[in-house]
This record gives C-alpha cells, structure tokens and sequence, in this order.
C-alpha cells in the first residue's frame, strides 16, 4: 500500500510540475525605441500590438514592453538603447532610422525589428532586403518615392500653384531624401519649391509665417516623428492660413488636414509586431527578409477642402481609399 501511495503521488507530483515551471516562468521582455513621445506613437502601437496578438503575445498577458521615448531629443537615443540592451530585452523594435541606428551600434546580438521610411541599405541597417544578415530586419515605406507622389497629387488638388513650401525637419536625415526626389519631381509639372526647416515650436511657427508672406500657394509635410508629436498644432496653423496641405500619414487628415499620402502607421507596425512575434518564437532576423510597403493610403477630408474653397477632382475622389466628410 505504501508502494502504490508513493508512486501515486508521484504521478501526482509529475503533472503538476510542468504547469508550475510555466506559471513561475518570466515574461518576454521587448524593447520599443522611439525619438517622440506616447502621444506621437498611438498608431504605431495599436498595429505593434496588434501584430503581437496574432503570433500570440499580449502585453500585460504573457508579455512586457519597454519603453523608451527621447522626447523628440535625438541626442538620448544612443543611451536609451544601451539601457534596453542592458535589461537583456529579447528584442527591440524601432520606428525610425535614427532610433534603428542608435540600437544596431548598442548591440550586436539582440534582435532588432526596424521600420523606416529611408532606403534600410543605403542607410546601412542591412546588408541586402532579401538577406538582411546580422541582427536587423524590419519594414521599408520608401517615403522618400512618396514625397514625389505626393507633389504631384496635391497639384493636381490645387492646379493654379505656382510654387508649394515643404516642410522638413533639419534634425531628421531622412528628409534629405524626400527633399532631393521633390525638388526632382517639381519642374517636370511646372513648380517651384519653397524648402522650410523646423525641428523647434518656434520654427514651426515661423515656417508657416514665411509660407503666407511668399504667398506659396501650398504645402507638403515630411514624415517625421517631430510633426508626428504635434498634429493639432499643424493641422491648426495650415487652418489659420489657409493653406492646402499635404501630409504623409492619415491621423493629420483625421485631425482636419486636407489631405494625406503614405503607408498606413497601422498596417506597418502590425507587420513589425508579426516579425517580432516570430522571433519570440525562435525565428533569426537574418533569415526574415525586409518586407517592402504594398499598399499606400490616399484620404481626402471634404470638409476641409470646403472650407478652403477647393474642388476636390471627381479622379481624386475615385483613387481615394478614404473621404472624410
């Protein structure tokens, strides 16, 4: 009876144990680098978070983020990743070339899961899109290609231009370019381009001042996370004067901008929450090639446009992925 009380007990013992190793297993930990600040990444996350929940991870559930924002203050980025390499996180991803840069010169091992709007090879995060060899990989939106687009789109919006301002942040490297293929693309359809420089509240504003008093007829806004952290603020100065504007995500057009064109934030960062995911599981960034964007966003606020007195073209409105009215 003793011998069969034992090995009962035993077995007992042995189907609890596993259940108990897992209960007393930590989290994943992942690292999320970022220049700008929680209010500037609501998109980003919602499709991380997203693209985490359809390999299985859910944060608070069965998996930890940590976070790490410089505050639109570049300067931090390299100490930030350092910190997150430093907790021995299982991956890290970051939303832009200069966060990618700061955690690819912080570590050599731990896995990093990029998006950028920049040519990820010619900025150097990888050795080809296919292969990305080393610890990298990630999403590409091209922005640059994108800007040009957007020219010629807003154009066609407000065909009486004669010249448009664009507005780049001279902090941010990938602007250099979107700036070079604008000023590319604009003789070919009769423009002239008005190139604004903002990184600070100040210039921002000031910008826009020196828009009304060349009497550029338009404007188009860079990508960057700087102008990602203050889409009211833009939004508004484009109402106050009056100015059509074209941006590079849908959140300004939401917000009241006239009109956007880009990758949508949402789609992008839900395939970097799946490549993240997947090397949880087990997976190497070297054999995960760059995924390159398929599908761009056109959306057109009607309401904005009435405002401004525009017409908005019946081929516009055909093309467009989303009216807002």
């Amino acid at each position: 009876m003793r011998r069969r009380q034992f090995i009962r007990l035993l077995g007992g013992a042995a189907a609890t144990w596993p259940l108990e190793a897992r209960a007393q297993q930590p989290m994943p930990v992942i690292g999320y680098l970022n220049q700008g600040s929680p209010e500037s990444d609501v998109s980003r996350l919602t499709g991380l978070r997203r693209g985490l929940s359809q390999t299985g991870y859910v944060e608070g559930r069965n998996l930890v983020i940590e976070y790490r924002w410089a505050g639109n203050q570049v300067d931090r980025l390299p100490a930030l990743a350092v910190d997150l390499v430093q907790l021995r996180v299982a991956v890290i991803v970051a939303p832009g070339l200069l966060p990618a840069l700061a955690a690819k010169a912080a570590t050599i091992s731990t896995p990093i899961v990029f998006g950028v709007g920049a040519d990820p090879v010619r900025s150097g995060l990888v050795a080809s899109l296919n292969r990305p060899g080393g610890n990298l990989t990630g999403f590409n939106a091209f922005e640059g290609e994108l800007g040009a687009k957007g020219l010629a789109l807003l154009h066609e919006l407000v065909p009486s231009i004669t010249a448009i301002g664009f507005l780049e942040n001279p902090n941010n490297p990938v602007n250099e370019f979107t700036t070079r293929d604008v000023l590319a693309a604009a003789p070919a359809i009769g423009l002239k381009v008005q190139v604004l420089k903002a990184g600070t509240d100040r210039e921002l504003d000031a910008a826009f001042v020196s828009l009304v008093q060349a009497r550029t007829g338009a404007l188009l806004v860079v990508g960057d996370a700087f102008f990602n952290n203050r889409i009211e603020q833009i939004v508004a100065l484009a109402a106050r004067h009056a100015i059509p504007t074209m941006y590079l995500f849908r959140d300004f057009a939401v917000a009241g901008g006239l009109i956007s064109y880009g990758t949508s934030l949402i789609e992008v960062y839900r395939q970097v929450g799946l490549y993240a995911g997947r090397i949880l599981k087990g997976e190497k960034p070297a054999d995960l090639p760059v995924i390159q964007t398929t599908k761009i966003e056109l959306i057109i606020n009607l309401k904005t446009a009435k405002t401004l007195g525009l017409e908005v073209p019946a081929k516009l409105l055909a093309i467009a992925d989303e009216v807002i009215e």
